[in-house]
């Protein structure tokens, strides 16, 4: 398991700031109506308490009118002043609901259109990116970075606004009140907002590794999940218990070190705001005596006091929240941003026109550019030709198939398919011409008859009835509980390896492609099911031109033409008996199974 630890660079802020920016730009609008509900909204919270200072100073007169024996207090006009702070607070949460509800659903769509985007991204990705990215990793950007971006980001943006609103406006209503307590309050603001930017820059790099280490938690455990069978079979508990806590370590402290961070901010503003209020009780008290403000206003002063300092706690909360969702954009950008396949040519071929011969024209590739797999590779392939192509480990045979397919292009030199260079032919039109079953199977949940549809979407029951046949699936389909009808649990663990490459076959048929490739597509299956495959493709791949990658040469003894590979090259071609003849790389090879068998 390597390690994925990130290194504490800076990130480029601005940059997924403005990204994240194009992605609000369609709903301008609604983000400005946003913006009005919310200030709204906090307008009539400030409100408030200026309101219920004027009911307590009326009832502070009142009573002290009363002790004076000069009358009583004037409860209509207590009445009155709080109905109207009812009204005050309840449009405050009407304009905070609508807010609430709009935002809501321009998250929604934000990270609906994101998520939309990554799977579009995995079907444009080229193979070579899934080389050196593992599953979790994808799975991670899809789910966690999205999740992170869902939850935090856009709640932000009206959390800073109203919070900064909340000061402006406590600001100018503690102004109106006392400018001698307001400054005295103030004394507290560059403390409070120098703590904010002290934690945003310390943890900024902690919240970027909690994210990048959370992708490679969600790799492991995805790893040793789809391998706990051969972990089993290996004794290897104790290893994978090893590597998941190495790298459970490592989120644990990038994650205790971001929270650390985020979670002193708040007390740490109490403490200052406790300060501010011993301060304003103090000078508020000393004015009161001295008549200059009301009780009443200063009940409503320490309550803007709270309101200042609540809102300023609340930024320093949002600064961390607002660190995570930007270090989950940045690598949901990162992911966007990845190179693609080459853009396929407009050019259309009639696919039912091809006749099926293929032509390898001095091709060299390599995974690595500075390590080539092939080396200056030609062959000529006539239509309806059954071509074997065999050699050691390592050779570069299921590269060629992989180059056919255009899963990977050609370093230099051309493929050519009836004279046409695969390049100039768009890869779903080539991929319909050429049909693959490969030595790992692959299939989903899902019924074994949709899983041999997946062949031929358009197939109908009668037509994949027929495929099973062919490929000796019918006998043992009829023989489950549900028949065709069965389905395949997530790991396809409820048939045998050998029934799972026979259903794979079953697809290749169905879809009755001019081009066949079978790489070690018999290797999961007993003998006698091989035989009989054997003799169904046999007939099948009549007029058709078919790639056989085979270890058993005993299988391939019929090929038109065998082609002999050892490191990226063709070292011999011929019938199975003129390359006997030669006694040469293939007949080493091919006397060597017997031997070993012996």
């Amino acid at each position: 398991m390597k390690n994925n630890q990130t290194n504490s660079k800076p990130r480029n802020q601005k940059k997924v700031i403005a990204k994240l920016g194009g992605l609000l730009k369609p709903y301008t609008v609604g983000i400005v109506i946003v913006l009005i509900f919310a200030l709204a909204s906090t307008i009539f919270s400030i409100i408030g308490p200026k309101v219920m200072g004027q009911a307590t100073t009326v009832l502070f007169e009142g009573l002290l009118n009363r002790v004076k024996g000069l009358g009583g207090v004037d409860f209509d006009k207590i009445i009155s002043i709080l109905t109207w702070l009812f009204v005050v607070y309840l449009l405050s949460l009407v304009f905070s609901l609508i807010q609430g509800v709009m935002m809501a659903r321009i998250s929604r769509n934000v990270t609906y259109k994101l998520r939309t985007d990554m799977h579009q991204k995995i079907e444009k990705l080229p193979l070579s990116y899934f080389d050196g990215t593992t599953v979790g990793e994808v799975l991670s950007y899809v789910t966690n970075d999205i999740d992170v971006i869902d939850a935090n980001l856009t709640s932000s943006l009206t959390s800073i606004l109203t919070s900064v609103t909340t000061i402006i406006g406590v600001l100018y209503m503690m102004f109106s009140i006392n400018w001698q307590m307001t400054l005295a309050a103030l004394l507290v603001l560059p403390l409070s907002f120098g703590l904010v930017f002290f934690v945003f820059s310390k943890s900024q790099r902690f919240f970027q590794d909690q994210q990048k280490n959370l992708g490679d938690l969600n790799s492991h455990i995805e790893e040793m999940f789809g391998s706990h069978v051969l972990i089993k079979a290996f004794n290897g508990e104790e290893k994978s218990i090893e590597q998941f806590d190495e790298v459970n370590d490592q989120l644990y402290a990038s994650a205790w070190k971001s929270n650390f961070f985020s979670g002193m901010v708040h007390p740490i503003m109490n403490f200052i705001g406790n300060f501010g209020y011993v301060v304003v009780s103090i000078l508020g008290g000393w004015f009161a005596t001295q008549g200059i403000i009301s009780v009443g206003d200063i009940q409503s002063f320490v309550q803007y006091m709270r309101s200042f300092m609540n809102p300023i706690a609340q930024l320093g909360n949002l600064s961390s929240q607002l660190q995570l969702s930007l270090a989950a954009a940045e690598r949901v950008f990162d992911y966007l941003e990845q190179p693609e396949e080459i853009s396929e040519t407009q050019e259309t071929h009639d696919v039912q026109e091809v006749q099926g011969s293929v032509e390898f024209d001095h091709v060299h590739f390599g995974y690595d550019v500075n390590v080539p797999i092939i080396n200056d590779f030609s062959a000529t392939i006539q239509p309806g030709q059954k071509i074997a192509i065999v050699g050691p480990t390592g050779a570069g045979k299921t590269t060629i198939v992989k180059l056919l397919m255009r899963f990977y292009d050609v370093t230099s030199g051309s493929i050519k398919i009836d004279g046409i260079d695969i390049r100039d032919v768009k890869r779903s039109e080539l991929r319909e011409v050429i049909g693959m079953v490969l030595q790992d199977t692959w299939l989903y949940s899902d019924t074994i008859r949709e899983n041999i549809r997946y062949g031929k979407l358009e197939a109908s029951d009668d037509e994949v009835h027929e495929a099973a046949l062919k490929a000796q699936v019918d006998y043992f389909v009829r023989t489950l509980p549900d028949g065709y009808d069965t389905i395949l649990n997530e790991d396809t663990s409820n048939i045998s390896q050998g029934q799972k490459q026979l259903l794979t076959i079953a697809r290749a048929i169905l879809a009755d492609p001019k081009i066949m490739i079978l790489d070690e597509a018999t290797s999961s299956v007993d003998t006698r099911t091989e035989v009989l495959i054997q003799k169904a493709l046999d007939q099948l791949m009549v007029g058709r031109t078919s790639f056989i990658i085979a270890h058993r040469l005993s299988t391939i003894r019929n090929a038109d033409l065998i082609l002999v590979m050892d490191k990226g090259d063709i070292v011999e071609k011929g019938t199975h008996d003129e390359l006997l003849a030669q006694d040469g790389f293939y007949a080493t090879l091919y006397n060597s199974q017997f031997s070993e068998g012996d």
